[in-house]
């Protein structure tokens, strides 16, 4: 079955191994050839931006900008010296074209937008870039707002003035809000305030797996109404109900699954692997392995309608409408 994710971190890992050949890498859950095997529809590569230290060890003459530039140029390469396996996509009639020229649709997005550092100059240079969704935080604070924290106190800060700005502003421009490591103000400040649908890349339930980053089922119900959609996030923290456990368990992924459906409606659910981002044992390692989860859920019971709205009908649906 063909699938869009919305959320891998390969393009780091490019940069981390300093090779940035991308069709062929044992060592990557994502690489251009496991797409196309897999069938995909869309990958969402994101330019993770992480802590400066990180950049500076690995390149130390970098700074923010020059580590975009970089990740950037990487998988512009990449869909040119592999034209028949992957496309640039910037909406939904891209991909749609791709997909009948037989390729793999790349979404460029961004974890942490800290580098717009409140500019919408910059942000119009990231948009004309082919930027179409922004994760407005990571793992602390910028000029969007605040992250997750297990702090309840810290957890209840909303948006910046500059982040309620950027809602307006992406619904007018068709740029996907993702709404993933924010704070739990910051998620209802972005629900309130948006037009359009928004999403949660790679998220999964907080019900079922008690950590900050996951959404609560009051959160999965208004992201339901909002017509958003969560990715699931394999990641053993984010889906065991022991958030210290090592084990990402398909029986644990399906069980996300289905209780984002029962909350939130078929229509919220999708998938958002954190491929090349995670680690651990996981029963879904790379993504050849993503039919494991539509075999489970045939066998539990859903029916192959709905699977396809979580595969990529539901993404695909958001995407039509925002970009």
């Amino acid at each position: 079955m063909k699938y869009i994710d919305l959320h891998c971190d390969s393009l780091c890992m490019a940069f981390e191994t300093k090779n940035n050949d991308m069709f062929d890498r044992k060592d990557f859950m994502v690489d251009v050839k496991k797409l196309k095997q897999a069938g995909a529809l869309a990958q969402f590569f994101a330019i993770f931006v992480p802590p400066t230290d990180w950049i500076k060890n690995i390149q130390p003459a970098y700074n923010d900008d020059d580590f975009i530039n970089d990740l950037y140029n990487n998988l512009d390469n990449t869909i040119k010296k592999y034209p028949e396996y992957l496309g640039w996509a910037r909406n939904c009639a891209d991909m749609l074209e791709n997909e009948k020229n037989g390729k793999v649709s790349a979404f460029l997005s961004m974890e942490d937008g800290r580098s717009i550092n409140g500019d919408f100059d910059k942000f119009d240079k990231y948009y004309n870039m082919g930027l179409r969704l922004v994760t407005f935080v990571w793992n602390s604070e910028n000029c969007f707002g605040f992250s997750n924290s297990f702090d309840p106190k810290l957890m209840q800060l909303g948006l910046k003035d500059f982040g309620k700005q950027a809602v307006e502003y992406m619904n007018n421009k068709g740029i996907l809000i993702d709404v993933s490591h924010l704070s739990d103000g910051g998620f209802w400040d972005v629900i309130n305030l948006s037009k359009k649908p928004i999403v949660a890349s790679h998220s999964s339930c907080r019900a079922l797996s008690p950590h900050p980053r996951n959404l609560t089922d009051e959160m999965i119900k208004a992201l339901g109404n909002n017509g958003g959609v969560s990715g699931i996030n394999f990641c053993p923290a984010f889906v065991n109900p022991d958030i210290n456990s090592d084990d990402s368990r398909l029986c644990d992924i399906a069980k996300h699954i289905v209780h984002m459906a029962n909350k939130g409606g078929i229509e919220c659910v999708a998938i958002g692997s954190d491929f090349d981002g995670i680690s651990g044992n996981l029963e879904v390692a790379n993504t050849l392995e993503i039919e494991k989860i539509w075999d489970v859920l045939l066998k539990n019971g859903m029916n192959y309608d709905d699977i396809e709205k979580v595969a990529y009908k539901n993404a695909q649906r958001v995407l039509k409408e925002v970009l």
